[in-house]
């Protein structure tokens, strides 16, 4: 058995914060998220939620068999026929963000549905682990923070946790809500913060699906089918299916059912697809920290299936690297270097969050700058916005003298740091590495350290909780590499 299938469904350790969230067998009925009529939306329309400008809109149903349905929006009427199984789509716009709330209207033979407040601006899909998921009431300054949340033209839906062996269609929620004090202490910290700073920038509303679930896995959120297409998954996804002969292996698929493949993409995203979107924000990674050799590969597949299955085209896909903690061990550098990988695919940007993090607490409580962060790279990515949206990321090394010189993209104003540079090692031809001494000269780090007269790897912040301090002049932190692996 591969490390894969090996590791695959060993038992996790991570904290989770979902002791009470709702948790359904993978045979859940997606008819009880359906209203009592024939007649019916998607679970993911409801009155005050955000549509996405710009772009066609998909707009779907159940009705009758064979019933004739008219949709009206905005001052255009579509009609469809559901088919054999009852479902029907439609599509509108593209709509532009503004003017007053719009009203929705869909009907057929005697039924009606109507739903109103309905604003169009930009939509976000908030998805991952604990980190994504980790409310605002135990944030930093969370009073504060909740009390000032009074934002109407930010709403949130939040798609329940559940585990599914196939896609389902829908899910049972409040529905779109509009951000206020009293309903926001549950939801995603760094989705509000996200589109917080990014309405304030951009004056459009702004959509959340916080669609997470704390201790998971990617290959959860990750297609059956997308799973399949890689040699890589085969041996897991032959593992996962086989039937527990262990009494370990039996208690580990009652008690983690999400571990299974596609477990969430099926039970939880799926019932959002193809709701239109501007793009994904993602927070995972300290569940598939064990297996990091394959999480490159693994994010390039997830982001290409989400893509594919969206049918939006290369929609923005911004992430957050793993923010510094100590017990991370030996695994999370490379699990960082993964996600820098991650960024080859296009459209892409990500929040590093090295600088951040909490040594004993793997959910460290400042995801402000988290939430900060995504938003300048979805300025740049998602609106192409020309700004600095990211710390320095390793460019170029040379060698002379004795001395490593190492230069930079993403300097923006230049590169600084507070008091001695630190955080950088060096290794010669036998590749041990060595603490090195750094200095900033314009826009290079040179690195040097005695006893190595030849360096010819230079590696920094490469441990699971680093102490380096190298920034650009705008105050984001520099991505953590190594030159050469």
């Amino acid at each position: 058995m591969n490390l894969a299938a090996r590791t695959f469904v060993s038992a996790l350790t991570l904290l989770t914060i979902t002791a009470t969230a709702p948790l359904a067998v993978a045979q859940q009925a997606t008819a009880e998220a359906k209203t009592a009529t024939a007649l019916s939306l998607a679970s993911i329309f409801s009155d005050h939620m955000v549509l996405q400008r710009d772009i066609k809109l998909p707009i779907w149903g159940h009705a009758a068999p064979g019933a004739k349905v008219e949709v009206q929006l905005a001052g255009a009427t579509k009609e469809a026929t559901a088919d054999a199984d009852g479902k029907w789509t439609v599509s509108f716009g593209p709509l532009k963000a503004g003017g007053g709330p719009l009203e929705l209207a869909v009907k057929s033979g005697d039924e009606t549905v109507h739903m109103t407040d309905i604003l169009v601006g930009d939509v976000w899909v908030a998805s991952g682990q604990s980190n994504m998921e980790w409310p605002m009431k135990l944030t930093n300054d969370a009073e504060s923070e909740i009390a000032a949340a009074d934002w109407p033209e930010i709403r949130f839906v939040d798609v329940p946790n559940v585990v599914a062996a196939t896609p389902l269609d829908s899910f049972k929620s409040a529905g779109w809500q509009p951000i206020k004090p009293e309903n926001i202490g549950d939801f995603s910290a760094v989705a509000y913060f996200f589109a917080r700073d990014l309405h304030k920038e951009l004056n459009v509303p702004i959509g959340l699906i916080g669609c997470n679930w704390g201790g998971t896995q990617m290959e959860a959120w990750t297609s059956r089918e997308a799973l399949e297409s890689s040699d890589t998954f085969k041996e897991a996804l032959a593992y996962a299916d086989k039937e527990p002969t262990t009494d370990d292996e039996k208690k580990h698929r009652q008690d983690r059912p999400m571990d299974q493949p596609a477990s969430l993409f099926n039970g939880m995203l799926s019932t959002v697809i193809p709701y239109g979107i501007r793009g994904a924000i993602w927070y995972q990674g300290e569940s598939n920290a064990g297996r990091h050799e394959q999480y490159a590969e693994l994010s390039k597949l997830m982001i290409a299936d989400w893509r594919n299955r969206w049918g939006q085209g290369e929609f923005p896909f911004l992430l957050v690297q793993l923010a510094a903690f100590e017990p991370g061990g030996d695994t999370w550098p490379f699990l960082r270097e993964a996600q820098t990988e991650t960024l080859e695919s296009p459209n892409t940007g990500m929040a590093v969050a090295i600088d951040i993090g909490d040594q004993k607490d793997i959910h460290p409580r400042n995801k402000q700058d988290v939430g900060k962060r995504l938003a300048l790279a979805a300025r740049k990515v998602a609106h192409g916005e020309d700004i600095v949206y990211s710390g320095p990321m390793y460019k170029e090394l040379k060698v002379a003298d004795g001395k490593a010189h190492v230069t930079f993209d993403q300097i923006g104003g230049g590169l600084k740091a507070e008091g001695a540079v630190k955080g950088f090692e060096v290794a010669g031809a036998d590749g041990k590495f060595v603490p090195a001494t750094a200095v900033i000269e314009g826009a290079e780090v040179i690195v040097s350290a005695d006893g190595v007269s030849e360096p010819t790897v230079v590696r920094y912040n490469w441990a699971a909780f680093p102490d380096g301090n190298l920034f650009n002049a705008e105050g984001l932190p520099a991505v953590p590499f190594r030159t050469s692996k």
